[in-house]
């Protein structure tokens, strides 16, 4: 496996999304190098990440491209920042396939989060169009999320409509501790 290898094929990323971006600023998917240009420092603006290796980070990584397709994480780079900071935006589309709606297929969005110092961009808006449009490729049915109160007309904005209540069971102390 060389050092630059993505978590899945780039004919996933949408191009409307791609021409929509800043002068500078690219989508693409992850990459196993990305641990070194700020992966998780992004992921902390969104919840408590750990101390995690990025011999650990790599592993996870290697895990998540054995999937088949399962997971797609897309990233919003910054060509101009300093390494270790280049990602500044990145979000997670999870595929289910289902025994429901004829073995449908469903997306579920994650871990959406952009760069404190990057809102205001409308990052946040591309990683969703980014999202529903892989989700489309791959077949989805539907692609749904859970979300702060708070965040609702964010993706409501986006044409996600309220459906349910999310409902959740902690299994360890340390999820307790940190609430993710």
């Amino acid at each position: 496996m060389t050092s630059e290898t993505a978590l899945f094929s780039s004919s996933f990323i949408s191009p409307k999304v791609q021409t929509a971006l800043p002068i500078g600023y690219a989508c693409r998917p992850l990459q196993r190098t990305d641990f070194q240009r700020g992966h998780l420092h992004v992921l902390r603006d969104l919840a408590h990440v750990s101390d995690i290796t990025e011999e650990k980070w790599v592993e996870r990584f290697d895990w998540m491209n054995g999937c088949n397709g399962s997971y797609f994480v897309v990233v919003i780079v910054d060509e101009k920042k300093e390494p270790g900071k280049q990602i500044v935006a990145t979000a997670t589309l999870l595929i289910e396939k289902k025994f429901l709606n004829n073995l449908g297929i469903q997306g579920h969005i994650e871990d959406v989060v952009v760069a404190a110092d990057q809102r205001g961009k409308h990052f946040g808006i591309l990683l969703i169009q980014a999202l529903d449009y892989i989700g489309e490729k791959v077949g989805c049915y539907k692609n749904i999320l859970d979300c702060r109160p708070e965040k609702e007309a964010f993706y409501e904005k986006c044409g996600y409509e309220k459906r349910g209540t999310e409902m959740h069971r902690y299994l360890d102390a340390e999820s307790v501790k940190h609430g993710v």
